[in-house]
């Protein structure tokens, strides 16, 4: 298991300092901000702590707030809403400075068997056919400036491989199209949660700038502001995190300074496992 990814897990379990109220660090990414799915993956194991251990969290709707302080720890705290027969729901809080950054609301439901169909895996070239992420950007540090160099250099937890790399500092128009595999950067251990942290984690990475393609401008230019607004996810059927997952993004629409993507989730056997949908601001300045 990478260094990085070790940490992370360490940061997911939180700390507990009273009855519903956990408290977070932050990994530094050279963003100079809190990633966005950190924080979720920190909320979700917020929630996952106050609910009873058979049942499984299987759809959440969050909202980013304020941009969060890398350097101060981030108190989470969760509202037991609801706890019915089937499912129990939660909402959860993150604060910083006394202020909220960021909230989620999480469902979590039994184990049931019922009806079953999925949309078909799009076709794909294998993840060890790629180059990965990682070695892109270091072809890449010697052309690139101090500052975004750090950024860029920065070790991630998860392994990330593009079908169709593109290269943010020659911008093209292109669909609003991406497919990537990802999977976490070494084991992990067999705790179904842990698997989903790590899985909302990652599902904010490559997902906005999608938006971006058809413009021909990528969301590394200077005059662009781009953030998530929001991020909403369903979890379908039991997946790994430290297998390949292919990650298939589309962008529908982009209008009022904000862009749609949506995203599904499979792993090699063609199974859904997950879907997601956000909303971000794509400002040109």
């Amino acid at each position: 298991m990478s260094k990085v990814l070790d940490e992370l897990l360490e940061l997911l379990k939180l700390e507990a300092i009273e009855e519903n109220i956990f408290r977070g660090q932050s990994q530094d990414y050279g963003l100079g901000r809190v990633y966005g799915g950190q924080v979720i993956g920190q909320a979700l194991s917020a929630a996952r702590q106050t609910v009873p251990r058979e049942r499984h969290v299987h759809s959440f709707h969050s909202y980013f707030l304020r941009e969060g302080d890398v350097n101060l720890p981030i108190v989470y705290t969760v509202d037991c809403i609801r706890d019915g027969k089937s499912f129990t729901t939660r909402r959860v809080v993150a604060i910083q400075k006394g202020r909220p950054i960021f909230n989620l609301s999480a469902s979590f439901h039994i184990q049931e068997e019922g009806f079953e169909h999925q949309d078909d895996m799009p076709a794909c070239q294998e993840p060890e056919s790629l180059i990965s992420d990682q070695a892109l950007r270091n072809k890449m540090k010697d052309f690139l400036p101090p500052s975004v160099q750090e950024v860029l250099q920065a070790e991630s937890p998860i392994d990330i491989r593009h079908e169709e790399p593109s290269n943010p500092y020659v911008p093209e128009k292109c669909p609003p199209l991406t497919k990537v595999w990802f999977k976490a950067a070494g084991a992990l251990p067999d705790v179904s949660g842990v698997h989903k942290y790590l899985l909302a984690f990652a599902s904010d990475m490559q997902f906005l700038p999608t938006a971006l393609f058809p413009h021909g401008v990528r969301f590394l230019q200077p005059n662009l502001q781009v953030a998530s607004l929001d991020h909403a996810m369903w979890f379908h059927r039991p997946f790994r995190m430290d297998e390949w997952l292919l990650y298939s993004i589309d962008s529908p629409t982009a209008s009022g300074a904000r862009g749609l993507v949506r995203g599904q989730i499979f792993d090699q056997r063609g199974r859904l496992v997950a879907s997601t949908m956000q909303e971000g601001l794509i400002r040109q300045r």
